[in-house]
């Protein structure tokens, strides 16, 4: 069935203990170790990329969840050691729509999320001994939309890697930008990272992406963001959190912030 779905015959997901499925694997364990990101660019079938956006093309127009906020690239109102006033907490703007897996859960987005062979190859190519999905019903896929002069500001990220699929590109703009290596875990670079933020485009990088494709990034080291959308065409991308313990969730206080919600709809509460 899920063949249907995804080009399997590119990408042996379900079969990496083959010659094909092992190549695959450290692939992009050297990509990830390159440059910090790899992609499988038509992963998901056209026809199957079709049927994700008709499922949540309705949710979107009543229902989606519309997030502004104003943030620094760390998304706290304090960093310890840093005055206010500190170049690396120059103040941007983020602007969105976002359904939450208990709105869709029957969709494609929520079986491709689910699919146990996809959480192994994603635990294979980060060396880890075993992925789990989240137990959050609103967090473990979100889809967001992104409408015209609508964007993600810089950022890192606060889970060591992120999981993309690119359901739909804007006409124009909704562009992947980021700058690798900004920051380690034992040194915050805060100087750095205040110059970087003053003039981005001496150093940044771009990942282009067409719709089908997944991508893994690792942003908790790696400042990035999406340029504001251009056009009627909006930008529309599933994200997949996983972690390397169970049964992980939201707090509701972190729900209300992201969700504006903090219990699931249905028979998922």
């Amino acid at each position: 069935m899920m063949d249907r779905l995804l080009d399997l015959a590119r990408f042996p997901l379900d079969d990496l203990t083959s010659a094909r499925g092992q190549a695959l694997v450290a692939r992009c364990r050297q990509e990830l170790a390159d440059h910090g990101t790899f992609s499988l660019a038509g992963f998901v079938r056209p026809q199957a990329l079709s049927q994700c956006i008709a499922e949540v093309q309705p949710v979107f127009d009543t229902a989606a969840f519309p997030h502004k906020r104003s943030h620094n690239v760390y998304f706290k109102d304090r960093v310890d050691g840093l005055p206010t006033d500190h170049p690396a907490l120059r103040r941007f703007e983020t602007a969105g729509h976002t359904v939450c897996a208990d709105q869709i859960p029957d969709s494609v987005v929520c079986r491709i999320y689910d699919w146990p062979p996809l959480v192994d190859f994603l635990a294979a190519t980060m060396e880890k001994t075993r992925l789990y999905p989240m137990a959050d019903p609103l967090a473990r896929a979100n889809v967001m939309t992104y409408r015209e002069g609508e964007a993600i500001n810089w950022h890192f990220d606060r889970s060591e890697f992120t999981t993309t699929l690119l359901l739909q590109s804007a006409e124009a703009g909704g562009e992947f930008q980021y700058r690798s290596g900004l920051r380690t875990e034992d040194d915050p670079n805060y100087d750095g990272v205040g110059r970087f933020l003053a003039d981005p485009s001496r150093e940044v990088q771009s990942l282009p992406q067409q719709p089908g494709t997944l991508t893994v990034f690792k942003g908790r080291y790696a400042a990035h963001r999406v340029t504001p959308v251009e056009g009627a065409r909006t930008r529309i991308v599933a994200v997949f959190s996983y972690y390397e313990r169970p049964r992980v969730t939201f707090s509701a206080e972190e729900r209300i912030g992201f969700y504006g919600r903090a219990e699931a709809l249905g028979p998922a509460a």
